[in-house]
């Protein structure tokens, strides 16, 4: 399942799905798009965005 469609569960499904729970997820996205811009990518772009 991509993140637009486990967004709209309820809290207690996504939490079974991803493990953590939404706030958290988002915590974890914001962290991990502060720290992409400073990676070096090479090659072609990515199918997935952060959140999936």
């Amino acid at each position: 399942m991509t993140y637009k469609q486990v967004k709209h569960l309820k809290t207690e499904d996504f939490k079974r799905l991803c493990g953590v729970r939404p706030e958290t997820f988002t915590e974890m996205v914001s962290v991990v798009q502060e720290r992409s811009p400073s990676k070096k990518k090479t090659g072609r772009l990515g199918k997935l965005s952060v959140e999936d």
